[in-house]
């Protein structure tokens, strides 16, 4: 079957079939999910993000040694 006839036959199903196929479609295939977007959550979920506030805002300032020539 062409992806062609697919889209007619996915034209033709009513508003709630679209969207049954539809949330089929995004939980089974993440090949749409950038890869950047992919590690990202995989280091949330594993504990790897920090707080952009508490980084920019409250990080101690940077050193204030003379930079070596």
């Amino acid at each position: 079957m062409t992806a062609q006839a697919v889209i007619e036959q996915f034209k033709a199903l009513s508003p709630d079939q679209r969207a049954e196929v539809a949330k089929f479609v995004v939980e089974s295939d993440d090949s749409w999910i950038p890869e950047s977007f992919k590690r990202g959550m995989a280091d949330a979920e594993a504990g790897r993000f920090a707080d952009m506030n508490v980084i920019l805002n409250d990080a101690p300032p940077p050193s204030r040694r003379p930079a070596i020539r």
